[in-house]
């Protein structure tokens, strides 16, 4: 089973991503993890993404495309994974397409959760995360001790992308670069589309009618 998450930036991409790797015991792969585990154990691969992000660069396609191959073609993925935040662009898109051929294996689903800009910024504003990509929020998902991670009691913060003044340049490069990812999945007939506007729980549920 491969499914791909699609959404713009706070559709709950993550959170639907770890429900639904708990119930199908699959990974859950985020460009965003995959780049602070190669660039804190120091992979030629993170060095390399690393130059970039210091410079307040975006990592090429083909580096992003290169690092989430390494990742799923580790054991853990052999019987399937969910990706997500990737792909991003048209061109990772036909990067996996050629590597799901190659290894003669075939996206299940392609999940795309809806939202509407103005929920987006009410999700990421209030959003926290800790160095070790466990992810809160202060209306929906509040940590048991406030400022502390559950999981592995690390601070919380708010990560630069989710300050108020990025975030609608986000949506506003989602719409131009990512939000046409639509139409090329919807091509091949794989893509799913599932009101977002809702709790959690209660996407789990769309999304687990259609999974």
């Amino acid at each position: 089973m491969i499914i791909v998450l699609l959404g713009a930036p706070g559709s709950g991409k993550g959170t639907q991503a770890q429900m639904l790797a708990k119930r199908y015991n699959i990974p859950h792969i985020s460009t965003g993890d995959i780049f602070r585990y190669n660039i804190k154990n120091e992979t030629s691969l993170g060095i390399e993404a690393k130059m970039y992000i210091d410079k307040g660069l975006l990592v090429p396609d083909i580096l992003t495309c290169n690092i989430v191959n390494d990742r799923v073609q580790q054991d853990d993925c052999k019987n399937g994974f969910i990706l997500d935040g990737f792909p991003r662009t048209l061109f990772q898109a036909d990067n996996l397409n050629d590597w799901l051929k190659i290894n003669n294996r075939k996206i299940s689903w392609v999940i795309n959760i809806d939202v509407s800009d103005q929920i987006v910024i009410k999700r990421l504003s209030g959003r926290r995360m800790c160095s070790n990509g466990h992810i809160y929020h202060m209306d929906y998902n509040r940590p048991k001790v406030e400022g502390i991670c559950d999981e592995c009691n690390e601070k919380l913060f708010i990560r630069d992308d989710d300050k108020p003044e990025t975030i609608k340049s986000r949506l506003i490069a989602y719409h131009k670069i990512t939000k046409p990812l639509e139409d090329y999945y919807s091509k091949s007939r794989l893509l799913v589309n599932i009101d977002g506007n809702d709790t959690p729980e209660a996407i789990f549920d769309k999304i687990n009618l259609v999974v």
